[in-house]
């Protein structure tokens, strides 16, 4: 099971701290991505993390702002947003991939939470 938290309304340039406690696995053995999706548009991925060798994913629109985080002991992943922009706008998701690839393709991963609403006002 996964659970997002820490979404709500920011103003342009403000920062949010999303966190996704994990629980039923260890985050040892997965990859965790956090995607996003806004009304209308295809789910993407935003930051992705590989356990196996640390390797992470940024998109384009994200680098330099968003930080992607684990806390191994408490089985939880951060994404840490600053510098937050009106089209970050989406409801963003954290999921799971046994596979371990830390890829940006939402179709390999597995397990996925409800989402959590990040609304940036202009």
């Amino acid at each position: 099971q996964l659970v997002e938290s820490g979404g709500g309304l920011v103003q342009t340039g403000g920062s949010l701290r999303l966190a996704c406690v994990v629980s039923g696995f260890t985050l040892d053995d997965y990859a965790i991505g956090w995607f996003r999706q806004a009304p209308g548009k295809e789910r993407e991925g935003v930051a992705c993390m590989s356990t196996t060798d640390g390797n992470t994913f940024y998109d384009d629109s994200v680098k330099g702002r968003f930080t992607i985080s684990s806390d191994n002991a408490k089985n939880t992943v951060n994404l840490q947003m600053n510098s937050l922009k009106p089209e970050d706008t989406a409801v963003y998701y954290c999921a799971a991939d046994r596979a371990n690839l830390g890829s940006s393709d939402y179709n390999d991963y597995d397990y996925w939470g409800q989402g959590t609403q990040v609304t940036v006002s202009s």
